[in-house]
């Protein structure tokens, strides 16, 4: 596991769409994947968390104290604090 890498992540997903998931520590109630498009990745304006835009106002925060592990598939953060995991995964658009 390794700490989050704003330019990493703004490389491999601006533009990109993508399904994501906000998992909960085991037994928790889940909601479904949902598709999106990632206009921009950018810090939050306190530092604490990076933004995944969907559009100009909608976005997904995830906090910069997570834990990732990625393959070339997929982009997963894991947030001690919340017990939540946040889940990224390219798709393809047809």
């Amino acid at each position: 596991m390794g700490a989050i890498n704003l330019e990493a992540v703004k490389e491999r997903f601006s533009g990109a769409s993508v399904e994501i998931a906000i998992l909960d520590q085991e037994d928790g109630d889940q909601a479904p994947a949902v598709r999106k498009s990632i206009r921009k990745v950018q810090l939050c304006p306190d530092g604490t968390h990076i933004r995944l835009y969907f559009d100009h106002m909608y976005f997904l925060a995830v906090p910069l104290s997570s834990q990732v592990i990625e393959s070339d598939s997929l982009w997963s953060a894991y947030d001690a604090d919340s017990g939540l995991t946040y889940t990224v995964k390219k798709v393809q658009v047809l």
